[in-house]
């Protein structure tokens, strides 16, 4: 079985980058086609054969890959993909898209339906940092980007979905089925620690969606210790000067500094709507309760009094209750939401995507 690995680009160290990590651990030999790769931004795929598309001689197509978005299509659809007997693309994007042969399987590791296109167009369009001429341009950029997204679900044969929450956008904007594969998470990085802190924790990649300006608020009202990890845009200087004493900024941290941080903090918060959300599943994994927005792929991965809470309205208000209310007086069994972890583990992971991939091969060589 020859097989090709597409991702939509290799240019941040994501819960989509570890996917396409452990294909490449099932099959090292496969090549992995990307619109561009910025090895100083993700470092992982040293050994790997990384196959850019044209993109990649543009001038600042690493730093402004935005500018060529009109071209992504097209750049998708260059890739040579002759000879191959499967093709998985990883995509939340583009690489759904690609060609194949006639002969070959498509199967589509989907993170998400495209979000600036389908789930989240008005809020991309009003945070985009250009001038009001370029706002005014991009809607129709977008709807013409909507209808090759469509066009290019008919390109693949089966779809997987990261959580039952991406499945079900994948039926109603692509209206095609999906099999559920929860993504991985190596657990056994983590631990238990014999001590908790005397803090809170929340963090990862600062986007404005993620709402982490609703934890500060209420660690603000609260007074507790908060550590928050990760970096952000410009606008997040402006959310940090609002903190008070009591909540720390640690930047990027590394893995291992991670880990020791989710095991000895009392719990994690986690305020927004994920398609799955690695970051909790790593944190229990560390026997850290977690609690979250009671929507998306935290339903699948948290369970209500056990592993954590579930707060039911994103605002500051229905968390600051739920932290100050039912908190206190919840005594989590650590070690069981470290095991409850674990069903998400990256041999799992591997070991089902692997199975599926072959049959799949072994099936259509059948008809």
């Amino acid at each position: 079985m020859k097989i090709a690995l597409v991702h939509d680009y290799l240019a941040q160290d994501g819960g989509a980058e570890r996917v396409v990590e452990a294909f490449h651990n099932i099959w090292p030999n496969a090549p992995i086609y990307v619109l561009f790769h910025d090895p100083d931004k993700i470092g992982s795929f040293q050994n790997a054969q990384i196959r850019e598309s044209f993109l990649k001689n543009f001038p600042f197509s690493r730093s402004h890959y935005q500018w060529y978005l009109p071209l992504m299509p097209l750049a998708t659809e260059h890739y040579d993909l002759r000879g191959f007997d499967v093709v998985l693309s990883s995509t939340s994007a583009f690489a759904k898209g690609v060609l194949t042969d006639p002969g070959a399987i498509h199967i589509c590791y989907c993170h998400t339906p495209t979000r600036f296109l389908w789930t989240d167009t008005h809020e991309y369009i009003r945070d985009l940092k250009y001038n009001a001429l370029v706002k005014i341009l991009l809607p129709r950029l977008i709807h013409k980007l909507r209808m090759w997204d469509r066009m290019s679900v008919d390109r693949v044969d089966h779809f997987l979905a990261n959580s039952n929450t991406v499945k079900n956008r994948i039926q109603k904007y692509y209206k095609r089925d999906a099999l559920v594969v929860y993504p991985p998470v190596d657990t056994s990085q983590y631990y238990v620690s014999d001590e908790v802190g005397d803090y809170f924790i929340t963090g990862g990649r600062l986007a404005a969606y993620k709402r982490f300006d609703l934890v500060i608020q209420v660690f603000n009202r609260l007074g507790w210790k908060l550590k928050i990890f990760g970096t952000g845009p410009g606008w997040w200087d402006d959310i940090k000067k609002s903190a008070k004493s009591n909540i720390e900024f640690l930047g990027k941290v590394s893995e291992k500094e991670k880990i020791e941080l989710l095991s000895k903090a009392k719990a994690f918060i986690h305020p927004q709507l994920e398609d799955f959300g690695i970051t909790p599943v790593e944190a229990m994994a560390s026997g850290c309760p977690v609690i979250a927005y009671g929507k998306g792929g935290a339903t699948e991965t948290v369970i209500d009094g056990q592993t954590g809470l579930l707060f039911e309205e994103q605002t500051w208000e229905t968390l600051f209750d739920l932290l100050l209310r039912r908190f206190p007086h919840k005594d989590f069994d650590r070690h069981q939401i470290a095991h409850h972890a674990k069903q998400f583990d990256i041999r799992r992971f591997e070991k089902e995507v692997f199975g599926l991939i072959q049959g799949k091969f072994e099936a259509s060589k059948m008809r």
